[in-house]
């Protein structure tokens, strides 16, 4: 597998790569996601591109895209809106202050026929790279995953959302 980290400006030049990953990987169980889900994200991933910080881990094995990841540091103040709103009811203001500056994981994703290879863990290690406090939001089933990655839970079992911390 090859890793390479992007730029934003490298991001948008292999969109269509990350767009084909996206696809692949959000159209089946548990999130069945459908064009138009990709297409929501082929707009954020525009948007995000262009957020202060922002940078993106691709993954290629056999010269064909595997996987990708993208975060930024998180601004101050805390963001409103997106998933942001709900991160702050269930984590409140306090854990809220310790996001602001952390590099923000949003988008963590492998193509099914890379998956059971440890790429997760590679994008997300090179990602989150030179950071010393990252955070994310996850679905729950991806929950057991960051746990054995080492990724400490800021929610409580039973909350709406699921949020990870890691620091170096």
């Amino acid at each position: 597998m090859k890793l390479e980290r992007l730029t934003g400006e490298e991001t948008l030049v292999r969109a269509a790569e990350l767009i084909e990953i996206y696809s692949l990987s959000f159209s089946g169980p548990p999130w069945y996601e459908d064009e138009h889900g990709t297409a929501g994200f082929a707009n954020r991933l525009v948007t995000d591109a262009h957020r202060p910080g922002f940078t993106a881990v691709l993954a290629a094995h056999d010269g064909n895209p595997a996987g990708f990841g993208t975060a930024w540091p998180t601004q101050d103040p805390f963001p409103a809106g997106r998933a942001y709103d709900r991160v702050r009811a269930e984590v409140g203001e306090q854990a809220v202050k310790r996001l602001v500056g952390a590099l923000e994981v949003d988008e963590l994703a492998v193509s099914p026929h890379a998956r059971g290879q440890g790429l997760a863990g590679r994008i997300l290690d090179l990602l989150c790279e030179g950071a010393p406090d990252c955070w994310l939001l996850t679905a729950h089933d991806a929950i057991k995953f960051y746990e054995r990655l080492g990724w400490q839970r800021l929610t409580e079992p039973g909350a709406t959302i699921a949020v990870f911390v890691r620091s170096t």
